[in-house]
């Protein structure tokens, strides 16, 4: 298994290495150093980096801070509208959650509300809609006409007011699912809601591939049980005393897409029974699992459930353990795998690979309001592992962590992402709450390595407070990280040493409509030039295919693309038959029996003919 990996070579650095750099950035005053009794040395640094990483020592701001940017183009930085600069949070206003996307729509959460913009130009956002209607959370999911919004704070209401709820048991409190109408995008309208005994924390929305008059709502509740007396039904007792609890379940809305008003709970699966005993609390019990290792959460809510309906699968983030679920019939999920890890403290997000032979569970250790990236933190502690699937079980590979140390001003762990679709890799984007946004290949999920990065300095030079990217997620063509105190920041990649241009034109080809991240959809290219020279360049870059073969298929291929007429059928015929001679050097790889990248030399076979036959 990896550790971390960095663009340049790494060397070991301390804090007390890091001092003289602090201080000529303000961060710390030598002279009321001296004037004070010596503070207590820092933790000692467990892991290396590169000292000369240009975000080390990054100056402290809101809209002023230092940034640090890699292999990115940042393309604007979109401040919060007014509705949703309140004093809360020192004048920050309230926190923004998740995204979710819809063709040229950006649909930002918040604990407030949502926001909406028209990203036609993703260069020049435009605000089409600022609702306000408090709840918490605020996570967003999209689907045709609807929108489906998480509520779980106490304060919340039914009737989206800003004046909270008092009372202990209420009839106007609201802690479930929000679904708008958006079908008028500038005027949208709530047509029902949903109350769940733990609110709702996140959701998944799930698409049925046999029946698309209706959809489903997964709830991932983490909150306090609510009071029978406010919503009957509901116990927070534990499961030895009271079988029928609220707590070790999910709840399971069908809505209706025709009829939104008509959507209900369904079933309340107890995906964590013991299949033998019956146990609903059957996974892990809490608690470390030896020396040296976390202290993981009980098992008995999910933080995240991420679907790939293509598949029949999804992962689940549930407290103490990531587990596999078979989703063929979406409103009865059963449980077919779970794993454990004694580096987790509270398993929190789930993202598979575009195959499905992977998927990446993110640690969320400190909950999010924590620092949990600096030197003296473990390099397998809130970071992502990398497990990879074969028939349909789980195995641990790799961990991922931010490779660069963040300060004790900033919150910092391993949070929400999504893949981009450059073929024949494996590559995610990820916010790092203040950590910043890594982009990194976990193709060798056992060696996974940055490419690209964005950073701020910490929001104050003295105080933690709440910031930095929620999530950071690709949509057609751009990134857009959904920053908690400042707004949202969109950018574009930038061809490197690390990710050619080729293949970066072959990840902005990929266009979908309704985009929600835990909702993942199977990446599907359009026949290119861009797609045929991105695995001829991934080969190239490993040596995976011959140096005169490589040679021969980029000159075609140039040659192609420039050409019409008979000249470019005469060529067309020639790529055809090195595609023949490609699927040979498959085979033979395969096999053992020759040199190459057997994957790869197959892909880039059918994507030739694929190609050829698209400009016939």
């Amino acid at each position: 298994m990896s550790g971390r990996t960095t663009l340049t070579a790494r060397s070991r650095i301390t804090w007390s290495a890091l001092l003289p750099g602090l201080a000529l950035a303000g961060l710390v005053n030598v002279g009321d150093l001296a004037a004070q009794d010596p503070p207590p040395p820092p933790p000692e640094a467990v892991w290396e980096w590169d000292p000369d990483d240009p975000r080390i020592g990054l100056a402290p701001g809101l809209h002023d801070a230092g940034m640090a940017i890699g292999n990115l183009e940042r393309l604007i930085s979109l401040p919060k509208p007014d509705p949703f600069l309140t004093d809360e949070a020192g004048g920050r206003g309230p926190t923004n959650s998740d995204l979710a996307f819809q063709g040229d729509l950006v649909f930002q959460g918040s604990y407030w509300g949502f926001q909406v913009f028209d990203a036609s130009d993703p260069a020049q956002p435009e605000l089409v809609v600022a609702v306000v209607c408090p709840g918490g959370q605020g996570d967003v999911s999209v689907h045709e006409n609807l929108l489906f919004m998480s509520v779980q704070q106490t304060s919340a209401r039914l009737d989206c007011g800003t004046e909270g709820v008092q009372d202990t048991v209420s009839a106007v409190r609201l802690q479930g699912i929000r679904i708008f109408d958006i079908s008028d995008i500038r005027n949208p309208r709530q047509v029902k809601t949903v109350q769940s005994c733990r609110g709702s924390h996140t959701h998944t929305l799930v698409t049925d591939p046999n029946d698309d008059s209706h959809v489903f709502i997964y709830i991932s509740g983490t909150g306090r049980v609510r009071s029978a007396s406010e919503l009957p039904g509901c116990s927070g007792l534990p499961a030895e005393e009271d079988q029928n609890t609220s707590l070790f379940r999910i709840e399971i809305i069908e809505v209706p897409v025709d009829a939104p008003e008509n959507a209900e709970i369904v079933n309340m699966p107890r995906i964590f029974s013991d299949a033998e005993t019956g146990d609903i609390a059957g996974l892990w019990s809490g608690g470390d699992h030896g020396e040296g290792s976390q202290s993981t959460r009980l098992t008995n809510q999910c933080h995240d459930i991420t679907v790939r309906s293509d598949l029949g699968l999804a992962a689940g983030a549930c407290a103490g353990n990531g587990i596999l679920l078979d989703v063929s019939d979406p409103a009865n999920p059963v449980r077919i795998d779970q794993v454990v890890d004694p580096n987790f403290a509270y398993w929190h997000s789930a993202t598979f690979n575009n195959d499905g032979t992977a998927v990446i569970f993110t640690d969320e250790w400190g909950g999010g309001g924590a620092p949990r990236c600096r030197g003296s933190d473990p390099e397998t502690w809130g970071a992502n592992a990398i497990f990879t699937i074969r028939d349909r079980k789980m195995e641990l590979a790799g961990y991922y962590k931010l490779p660069v140390p963040q300060t004790e001003q900033e919150n910092c762990v391993a949070h929400n992402g999504s893949m981009i679709p450059v073929p024949g890799r494996d590559i995610m984007v990820q916010g790092w709450y203040q950590g910043g946004l890594s982009i990194f290949d976990f193709t060798d999920p056992e060696n996974p390595f940055e490419i690209a990065y964005f950073d701020r300095g910490p929001l104050d030079a003295v105080e933690m407070l709440s910031g930095g990217y929620w999530s950071a997620y690709w949509h057609n063509g751009s990134i857009y990280g959904a920053e908690i105190a400042r707004g949202v920041d969109v950018f574009q990649l930038a061809a490197s040493e690390h990710l050619s241009q080729a293949e970066i034109d072959a990840a902005m080809s990929v266009m979908v409509g309704d985009s929600n991240v835990q909702n993942q959809e199977r990446f599907t290219w359009p026949a290119s030039f861009a797609v045929a020279r991105s695995y001829l360049v991934q080969m190239q870059r490993s040596s995976g295919i011959g140096t005169e073969r490589g040679e021969r298929v980029a000159t075609l291929l140039d040659q192609a693309e420039s050409q019409s007429g008979t000249e470019r059928s005469a060529t067309l015929d020639e790529l055809d038959a090195v595609a023949g001679a490609l699927d040979e050097d498959a085979r033979r790889a395969a096999n053992a029996a020759g040199p190459g990248d057997a994957r790869r030399l197959a892909l880039l076979a059918d994507a030739i003919r694929e190609l050829t036959a698209s400009v016939r």
